[in-house]
């Protein structure tokens, strides 16, 4: 389900004791020439997202493969084809290892459980997609 009607359903992120409780975890993508003065935080290409049930979404960016530098596109979807690969095997791990990602030009940019609290990335992730939707 795309992120838009996930935040459409019961299913909200949130923190009402009637919604499950979402944990999420945002990842940016960092170019090689990357810098802190140069981030405005609009580069979150994917998000994943695990519920109280251990049930697990990975939804990316639809327009991933514009976003990404030439040179470090094989590499993320290679990385991306991976992640397919992992998430129906094991995706409790996948998202953990997401959540601890920090080398490498996909790195983690923020993770909680209220993803409210993250204007720009909430409003930012609204359009993407199932990961397997890239395969």
């Amino acid at each position: 389900m795309p992120y838009s009607e996930l935040m459409d359903s019961k299913e909200t992120i949130g923190k009402t004791s009637e919604d499950p409780l979402f944990q999420f975890c945002a990842l940016e993508y960092r170019p090689q020439d990357w810098s802190i003065a140069s981030s405005r935080g609009e580069s979150v290409i994917l998000l994943a997202l695990r519920d109280e049930r251990g049930s697990h979404r990975f939804l990316v960016d639809p327009e991933v493969r514009t976003i990404v530098q030439d040179r470090d596109l094989d590499y993320l979807e290679e990385l991306l084809k991976d992640f397919i690969e992992r998430a129906k095997t094991d995706p409790a791990a996948l998202f953990n290892q997401i959540c601890s990602l920090a080398v490498g030009p996909l790195v983690t940019r923020a993770t909680g459980s209220n993803l409210s609290e993250f204007p720009t990335i909430q409003k930012q992730t609204l359009h993407f997609v199932p990961i397997t939707a890239l395969a």
